[in-house]
């Protein structure tokens, strides 16, 4: 019984093999192609505005979050570039507000914009630091 099982597992093997290389192309494929979707929409839904009195974001594909921050609320501003967003010639604006970082266990800043080039980052910087400081007195 042992060897009819392996006469036939042997006479078939190299279509066994054929099919399940394919198996795996088809799902890798399928899986890039959905990541690429998935990338695109997400860049598609992601919005930000600078108001007369707050800085709005929106994002989100499936559940859309939106923020909203007061310039009087912002404390800081920076801009991050880490080893793999400088190859690709990006930076990441970092909005810090008062208090939020310490709420909760997430310790991100409350307002994020990534993947800015260079340029657009500093100017947004700019501009929010002389509207934050437009709005505190004393400063």
């Amino acid at each position: 019984m042992l060897i009819s099982i392996g006469v036939i597992f042997m006479a078939y093997a190299e279509k066994v093999l054929w099919w399940m290389i394919g198996l795996f192309f088809i799902i890798w494929f399928g899986l890039l192609g959905l990541s690429w979707i998935w990338a695109k929409l997400s860049y598609n839904a992601y919005r930000y505005q600078l108001t007369e009195d707050t800085f709005r974001k929106e994002y989100g594909v499936i559940w859309k979050k939106y923020i909203s921050i007061p310039y009087e609320r912002i404390q800081n501003v920076d801009i991050h570039r880490g080893i793999l967003v400088r190859i690709l010639g990006l930076s990441n604006l970092m909005i810090q507000t008062a208090g939020y970082a310490a709420t909760g266990l997430r310790r991100e800043p409350e307002g994020q914009l990534p993947g800015l080039s260079k340029e657009k980052a500093e100017e947004i910087r700019e501009e929010l630091i002389k509207r934050a400081r437009g709005i505190k007195p004393g400063l």
